[in-house]
């Protein structure tokens, strides 16, 4: 998406150094690798880099113009926009980006399951013929948000934009960027606590997504949106997930996941009017947390109007994104790594799908969750007496609640000879290697920072 420099100067409030060699429009980039001829220049400050060290290297690569806070970084004779705060101007960009876009926006938060959620509303969207672009990775915040609306061809009909929140009041200032016109909430749980400082302020910085008056998706198992609800203008659309011997109608527009086990199906019931369509769908990707993940896309998807037929006929060409419940084969055993992350909620969910894996032998490596604040010691023993339950045949724990961990899982009766502490990642590794053996299946879960990817490298004999 190309800002014209008019637009570009007033939203930033910048000052021109040689207006006179400036393009009509910016095509703003971050990466000075990754300039093209005309481009702007876009120069970032970060924990452990500061862009205006590349502008030089950028002009040279052909950028048309750089944007900087700091002037002495511009070589003499080029043309500039000077910026109070490079950041801010991004986000100034990406908002005036969002502005020029002729189709829709979708925004997706919540505690756990929005990357997922995000991905499956792009490829249901795609399949159903529409020009999608959506956040890459997980690149949700301050910096994500407004490149995701720079990069997006003019001609997109839809850009789903997922949003994240570590702090406080994080959501607004992304939603002032993406004005979405579709804005939904997978649930509010436990993630980032410590630092948000309480549930009632998580609560709070998750709903500022609707803060712009979106059409609102709604979560019908989340007691927050349930409580919530009341406060907002329209009529949402909600998801979910029963079984198929419910018989509750819903009352407001919805879109669910039926679910017959004994006939091992799964249909999509969509609610709408006083009508109800339902048609089967081959969903094959596991865990029930996926099939709520799934609803919330379908539900998104009939807010933009889409048929259910053809929401339907895309469910069985999903896949999830990288990171999450990712099964590999690692020598003569399964390992299923999703351990892009990790929340209480989130963790429980993955050992009730691993709980239903077939193998030989069923092993967990759990490392620990972070930033949950005054419960994590609890939240740790409560997921280890869930992996108790799941059925392992051992269950090795590490990172700083490995003791809070495998005193859940002792509580709830796993047997000591089961359990397994590990320091590092290199001793995993080193037990795994002495006892995993064909026909098993290991999990890797836990936090990003303890970044158990190193363990399938070191099985893969890379580390």
């Amino acid at each position: 998406m190309n800002v014209p420099i008019e637009r570009a100067i007033a939203a930033t409030h910048a000052r021109t150094v040689n207006a006179e060699a400036m393009p009509a429009a910016l095509r703003v980039v971050t990466d000075s690798r990754a300039i093209a001829a005309g481009d702007a220049f876009l120069a970032l400050r970060g924990e452990r880099f500061d862009g205006h060290a590349f502008v030089r290297a950028a002009l040279e690569r052909g950028a048309a113009v750089a944007i900087v806070d700091d002037p002495s970084a511009v070589p003499e004779g080029a043309p500039a926009l000077v910026v109070a705060d490079t950041a801010a101007a991004l986000g100034a960009l990406g908002a005036q980006a969002r502005a020029l876009l002729r189709g829709r926006v979708v925004a997706i938060t919540g505690s756990t399951g929005k990357t997922t959620t995000k991905e499956f509303c792009a490829q249901l969207l795609r399949h159903a013929g529409l020009r999608v672009a959506a956040t890459h990775a997980n690149e949700n915040n301050e910096i994500g948000v407004p490149k995701l609306f720079l990069g997006a061809d003019e001609d997109a009909d839809v850009v789903v934009a997922e949003l994240g929140a570590r702090r406080y009041g994080d959501i607004a200032p992304l939603v002032a960027i993406a004005r979405p016109d579709v804005a939904a909430l997978t649930n509010v749980g436990d993630a980032h606590l410590e630092i948000m400082g309480s549930p009632q302020r998580l609560a709070e910085t998750k709903w500022q997504i609707f803060s712009t008056g979106a059409q609102a998706v709604l979560n019908e198992h989340d007691e927050v949106c349930l409580r919530r609800r009341p406060t907002l203008d329209g009529v949402p659309w909600w998801f979910g997930t029963k079984s198929a011997d419910s018989r509750n109608t819903p009352e407001e527009p919805c879109a669910e996941i039926v679910t017959d086990a004994a006939a091992g199906r799964n249909e999509l019931a969509r609610f709408e009017r006083g009508a109800v369509e339902l048609v089967p769908i081959a969903f094959r990707l596991p865990g029930a947390h996926n099939l709520r993940n799934l609803a919330a896309a379908c539900a998104v998807a009939f807010a933009l109007g889409i048929d259910t037929a053809a929401v339907a006929a895309g469910v069985a060409s999903l896949e999830l994104p990288g990171g999450r419940y990712e099964r590999m084969r690692v020598g003569a055993f399964d390992v299923i790594f999703d351990a892009y992350n990790a929340s209480m909620a989130g963790t429980l969910a993955t050992l009730d799908a691993f709980a239903r894996e077939r193998a030989a032998r069923r092993i967990a490596v759990l490392s620990s969750m972070a930033e949950l604040g005054d419960g994590a010691a609890a939240m740790h023993e409560r997921v280890g007496a869930a992996a108790a339950g799941a059925g392992l045949d051992a269950l090795l724990v590490g990172g700083e609640h490995a003791g809070d961990l495998a005193r859940g899982a002792r509580d709830a009766g796993l047997a000591a000879d089961r359990l397994v502490n590990f320091e590092r990642n290199s001793d995993a590794v080193r037990w795994l290697r002495d006892h995993a053996r064909s026909g098993d299946v290991v999990l890797l879960k836990g936090s990003r920072m303890y970044r158990l990817e190193e363990i399938v490298e070191g099985l893969r004999g890379n580390g």
